[in-house]
């Protein structure tokens, strides 16, 4: 069982920059053929898939967030960031990493979550 966790700040103002970290244990984010997916929620809405990250580094972004939002991985590490830049309170939501099936699309394992509320 592939374990994966979310750290980052719970409180970030409007226009910054939001940083989220993901480690990976149990399982390499190098591993084919898996992408390692930011998901996200906000309140009153449904589950938005933000970007992921491949298995070889390739990205992949929503174009709902408008260039906001950077992928990158520390394999070393075994973790993956997301990067979401101008911040607004539109972005408070509970975050989520994930890993995705690429045969099936279908995310098999998910982060606990963490909450993120951006507010002066």
């Amino acid at each position: 069982q592939v374990l994966l966790q979310e750290s980052g700040p719970g409180l970030v103002r409007p226009s910054q920059t939001l940083s989220l970290t993901c480690t990976v244990s149990s399982g390499s984010i190098t591993t084919a053929y898996y992408y390692w997916s930011w998901i996200r929620q906000s309140p009153g809405k449904g589950l938005e898939w933000m970007g992921a990250i491949t298995y070889v580094g390739n990205t992949f972004y929503n174009p709902s967030l408008k260039s906001r939002a950077s992928i990158s991985r520390d394999t070393s590490k075994n973790q993956f960031t997301l990067q979401l830049s101008s911040l607004t309170p539109e972005d408070t939501a509970v975050y989520w990493c994930a890993r995705t099936d690429s045969s099936s699309y279908q995310y098999d394992n998910w982060g606990q979550g963490t909450q993120v509320t951006v507010s002066s």
